[in-house]
């Protein structure tokens, strides 16, 4: 397994249960074939460098975790058809194996 950094940010208006179901299917989507997340930090609102969709702000989640590279472009998906998910990064950490 190799190890991933996932960084994505929701609308700040966004409630407690929307927030909760995209950990939830992250997590799920992680760990379908054996991945683990190591840590999840929530970085709160964070002021963005321009502005999307009319927002100028974000709520990010930064979440450290092992997977197969195969399971990265589940996550993706996963990641993508979520209308509360804005933006989303993964990048595979070579300092963490």
């Amino acid at each position: 397994m190799k190890a991933y950094e996932l960084l994505y940010f929701v609308d700040p208006s966004c409630d407690e249960e929307t927030r909760a179901g995209i950990m939830k299917r992250v997590d799920v989507a992680i760990s379908t074939h054996g991945g683990a997340a190591d840590s999840v930090e929530d970085w709160g609102k964070r002021k963005l460098a321009y502005e999307i969709d009319n927002l100028t702000e974000g709520d990010y989640t930064l979440i450290n975790f092992h997977a197969d590279p195969e399971d990265i472009a589940e996550l993706d998906r996963v990641l993508r058809i979520n209308d509360a998910v804005k933006r989303h990064m993964i990048v595979r950490r070579d300092d963490k194996e």
